[in-house]
Parts: C-alpha cells; structure tokens; sequence
C-alpha cells in the first residue's frame, strides 16, 4: 500500500505516478498489462486525469502501448534500452 502523498514533496502527483508505473513495467515482461487508471488513482490517490497523464507519458515514452477500450500493456523493448 502506498504511503499518501506528501503536500512539501517537490514533484507534481503526476510523476509520482508515473515513477511508480516505470517500476511496475520493470518487473513486467512485454504484453503483461499494466495497472488500469482506476487502480492508478487509487493507489495513489490523484484524479483520473492525473493518472492518464503518467500513462500517456510512458507510452509517449514508448513504455506501454495502449489498445482502446481494453487498456494498457508493456511495450516491446527495443534493443537499445
């Protein structure tokens, strides 16, 4: 269970979450899916849009691939990462 967030702390809510989604995706292997925005704002205690924020950074990011109206998965890494 994640700790709630600390108003002092110098980073927006956004990368919090997304920190945390990079550490999931970590332990992930490719086509495993990733926490759902439902289970994000839970978890962490921000807004939707928050954590469709940090999904849409990690899949700008090439991390995840999104499938509309099914969800989030880890993407393919490439060989230089």
């Amino acid at each position: 269970m994640s700790e709630l967030p600390d108003p002092h702390a110098p980073r927006a809510p956004y990368m919090r979450v997304l920190d945390a989604l990079v550490e999931e995706i970590k332990g992930k292997q490719p086509g495993d899916p990733i926490s759902s925005e439902a289970e994000l704002c839970e978890r962490h205690k921000v807004a939707r849009e928050t954590a469709r924020r940090a999904v849409r950074i990690a899949r700008e990011r090439g991390l995840v691939v999104t499938e509309w109206g099914k969800g989030s998965y880890v993407a393919e890494r490439s060989a230089d990462t």
